[in-house]
């Protein structure tokens, strides 16, 4: 049996994808920084490592066939001090750094590194985006997420020059039931609210949780797969359609929908607000013509089967 590490791996996508995993025969070993007593699962094994001093477990490392990289402070968890801006970004790149240091110094058998990385990438829609989409070769946004990307990326980019492929997955909203975005749009609809965001009209380029573990999964096991990949459904919705078809879904007619003023917004969240307002049509024809399939491309589908 292969052996998967995964840093991040008590998050939201790592929960998920260890089951995944787990499912399809691999061990995983899940790298924390605090020590983990209970195995959950025969093939589940837990590893310390710290960021600040760039240690990892050796023989973790040693043992691993893959690494899937998730680690990082969430974007959306608390209001953007400069602080909080400095923690999001060096939770990354020290986790990048950390990994490059442990697979130069360390013997090991790594054929393939899982990076995780973000559509902020790209910055706002233009008409071209629009139109097409926004491809993984467009240059990296100069605002804070973009920056952040770029850093990121970098970070773990240095692993090809040891022979190891490399893989960047750069995630759309993620939509689960088990935390993340869908969880704040449902929370106004305990009260039959449908809560649209300032105009409504903002692209919003999602994924749905299993097939974004999918896609990692896909990701160690196609050889083929190398370099940046847009990892988002292929149908992007406007928020104002997420909300009102999450809405019919829960509620079905007994809901009153409102639109959230983009100044309430920029009260409450500060700079996040620009995120939350921004459009970003992205677009998955690359994933696809290697031949991974969605098995939630279309909004309504990847709903019903989580709220229902």
């Amino acid at each position: 049996m292969e052996t998967v590490l995964i840093t991040g791996g008590t998050g939201m996508v790592g929960k998920h994808l260890t089951e995944l995993l787990v499912l399809k025969g691999y061990n995983v070993v899940i790298v924390s920084r605090k020590k983990v007593m209970a195995r959950r699962h025969a093939s589940i094994s837990y590893a310390l490592w710290d960021v600040e001093a760039q240690t990892i477990d050796n023989e973790a490392i040693e043992r691993s066939d893959y690494i899937i990289n998730l680690a990082g402070a969430g974007v959306a968890d608390k209001r953007w001090s400069a602080a909080r801006k400095k923690e999001i970004v060096e939770s990354r790149t020290k986790a990048g750094a950390t990994i490059v240091k442990a697979l130069e110094t360390i013997p090991n058998k790594v054929k393939c590194v899982v990076n995780a990385s973000a559509i902020g990438w790209y910055g706002a829609d233009t008409k071209e985006s629009l139109q097409k989409g926004f491809i993984e070769d467009a240059t990296a946004d100069t605002e804070f997420l973009g920056d952040t990307c770029k850093q990121w990326e970098e970070s773990i980019e240095p692993v090809t020059k040891l022979g190891i492929r490399l893989v960047k997955l750069r995630i759309g909203i993620v939509l689960s039931n088990n935390g993340g975005a869908l969880v704040e749009f449902l929370k106004p609809l305990k009260w039959g609210l449908a809560s649209i965001l300032g105009n409504g009209k903002q692209i919003i380029s999602w994924i749905h949780v299993e097939d974004l573990c999918r896609l990692f999964a896909y990701a160690i096991e196609n050889k083929a797969m190398d370099g940046a990949y847009n990892a988002v459904s292929s149908v992007p919705v406007t928020n104002k359609e997420l909300t009102l078809t999450l809405a019919k879904i829960v509620k079905g007619k007994s809901y009153i929908s409102a639109h959230v003023p983009s100044f309430i917004l920029k009260i409450m969240l500060g700079e996040m607000s620009i995120e939350v307002l921004k459009s970003a049509t992205v677009n998955n024809h690359k994933i696809k013509a290697l031949g991974f399939q969605f098995n939630f491309p279309i909004i309504e589908t990847a709903l019903k089967d989580l709220v229902i």
